[in-house]
């Protein structure tokens, strides 16, 4: 039986592919893809997803500014994040705190996800968060969490829109046991990429099999994160995420037809789709 596919990060409006995205999604559905998330990561990239999605229908939007472009884009990011009430856009982000990669200052990263996490809380959409820390470093995992608990998200009453449900993901979740940990106590969800397999990541194959069944998803942060395995290694696709659902279930002793049916699931009442949109694909379950 070919499971039911999930990816809950694909950014199909990138440029590498600006000529066959139409394609590359009809490839992910002939694999059995039933849901799939454009996230963005700026103002061209949302202005990107907003263009592609009257050709993806089945597929859902996010729109944000990615700690990257906290500087770059912040000028812009008001009219950006205004278009959130859109609703084709089911999430905000990707968004987040990142010290890898020295592009923007912390306080700049601090200001923009703070923005992010405003609008969430008003419209009872859930973050899309990016996070990476400089080698073995926790330092921004700690202030991603510090951020959002200090937050009107967290204050009493502050989560409230959401009604009860996640209130942000963990995108491409990377980190000690202890950070995942938090997040989920902290009711978040976990998305799992290609960035598992890489040896580096190994404490991913650990705690994954501590994340609550109904808070688990699967991407492929495509067209970045290629897995082993994946046919072309230059340009991850959505319908690769069957080898990251396949390693999930691998590492969690679950069957990953069963665990396709319940991410697909975990999609939805994560990100519930407007009535007033057409349904989403059917689930074979």
């Amino acid at each position: 039986m070919t499971p039911l596919l999930t990816d809950a990060h694909g950014h199909l409006q990138a440029e590498r592919f600006a000529d066959d995205y139409r394609e590359v999604a009809a490839r992910a559905r002939v694999a059995g893809m039933v849901r799939l998330l454009v996230p963005s990561y700026g103002i061209e990239s949302s202005e990107g997803a907003f263009r592609i999605a009257s050709d993806l229908p089945w597929a859902d939007l996010a729109i944000g500014i990615h700690p990257y472009a906290a500087v770059t884009d912040a000028s812009a990011r008001s009219s950006l994040l205004a278009r959130a009430v859109d609703p084709r856009v089911v999430a905000i982000g990707e968004t987040g705190i990142d010290t890898k990669r020295d592009v923007a200052p912390i306080a700049a990263q601090i200001e923009n996800l703070e923005a992010h996490i405003d609008v969430a809380a008003t419209l009872g959409k859930p973050l899309i968060l990016h996070c990476r820390s400089l080698g073995d470093g926790d330092e921004a995992q700690r202030q991603l969490l510090a951020t959002i608990k200090g937050s009107a998200m967290y204050a009493p009453g502050g989560a409230r829109s959401f009604g009860g449900r996640v209130p942000f993901v963990l995108h491409s979740a990377s980190g000690s046991a202890a950070y995942v940990e938090e997040a989920l106590a902290l009711g978040g969800a976990v998305s799992i990429s290609g960035l598992a397999f890489r040896p580096e990541e190994s404490a991913t194959g650990e705690w994954v099999r501590l994340v609550p069944r109904d808070r688990l998803l699967t991407e492929t942060d495509a067209p970045w994160l290629t897995m082993p395995g994946a046919p072309d290694p230059r340009r991850n696709e959505p319908a690769n995420v069957a080898l990251t659902l396949a390693w999930v279930a691998a590492h969690r002793g679950e069957a990953a037809d069963e665990l396709g049916a319940v991410i697909a699931q975990n999609f939805d009442r994560i990100f519930p789709r407007d009535v007033t949109l057409p349904p989403r694909l059917e689930l074979a379950l």
